[in-house]
């Protein structure tokens, strides 16, 4: 019986194409991710410009625009608050609201302009410490310590300090905020003639320069508001000599600006700490 003959096997040079066209297929779907990626992160970006926007609008820091953002398309209808289906982004942006306000400064209050000014008018009484500077916690404070203001005990200015006072005016007319003078004593009791308490000089002191701004310099009264805290606001301990005269003090508080028909804040007091404070019974 004759054996049947083995053909060889064709070479097939075109398997290539097999894989060339697997990586084809690849890198198409690779770029159509891409793309799809990039127009989703395009939406985004310009929905978190909004926010922003409405953010900034809502702090009264930028002025309500109805412009488009430009990275967009189509501009993002922005969602009215409380809507179905919209709970979530009225939370992100409430979240996103507190952020900012709290990553910003307090606004309207140039202090490294302040402190020129002060500088240049004011340079004596600050090298003398008559006059202090600090930031609290709700504006620039100026501290007019009583040393270089009024005698003890008293509430009229000492013969010249009403001058320091003039030039002081003309600084803080500048500025378009409201101020808050505070009159501070230390834990000394007094008892004279013209005050019972040192609630009462307090509250005399921080009146009497209310009213020298608004008689003599013209200051708008709503820009001004007047508070005595007696002894209960110390910035030293009234343990020392030095302590004491440093809380023997009139402050002027630069406030920021508030926004336009924002009312201020409601002042609330316990006539029973008031009370035992003068040492009568409650009213």
């Amino acid at each position: 019986m004759s054996r049947r003959k083995r053909h060889a096997a064709h070479a097939n040079h075109e398997r290539w194409l097999v894989s060339y066209a697997d990586f084809i297929t690849l890198l198409f779907a690779f770029f159509v991710v891409l793309y799809s990626s990039s127009q989703v992160d395009k939406r985004k970006v310009g929905q978190i410009a909004h926010a922003i926007q409405d953010a900034f609008a809502q702090l009264g820091i930028f002025q309500d625009t109805s412009k488009h953002v430009p990275i967009l398309d189509q501009p993002v209808t922005p969602s009215k608050p409380g809507s179905p289906g919209n709970e979530m982004h009225d939370r992100e942006k409430s979240e996103l609201l507190k952020q900012i306000s709290a990553a910003l400064p307090p606004a309207g209050i140039d202090v490294k302009r302040l402190m020129r000014e002060l500088q240049d008018l004011l340079g004596p009484e600050l090298q003398k410490q008559e006059i202090r500077v600090r930031e609290g916690p709700d504006g620039v404070v100026l501290s007019l310590q009583e040393v270089g203001f009024y005698d003890p005990g008293s509430d009229q200015l000492r013969p010249g300090a009403e001058s320091i006072i003039g030039r002081l005016a003309s600084i803080l007319a500048g500025y378009n905020s409201d101020l808050r003078i505070e009159g501070h004593t230390d834990d000394v009791p007094i008892h004279n003639a013209r005050f019972a308490s040192n609630w009462e000089l307090s509250a005399g002191r921080a009146t009497g320069l209310v009213r020298l701004f608004i008689d003599k310099y013209g200051f708008e009264p709503q820009r001004l508001s007047v508070a005595g805290y007696s002894e209960y606001h110390p910035v030293a301990s009234n343990g020392t000599a030095e302590g004491r005269q440093m809380n023997r003090r009139v402050d002027i508080v630069i406030l920021p600006p508030r926004k336009a028909g924002a009312p201020s804040a409601p002042v609330v007091i316990d006539p029973k700490t008031v009370a035992h404070t003068l040492g009568g019974p409650p009213a």
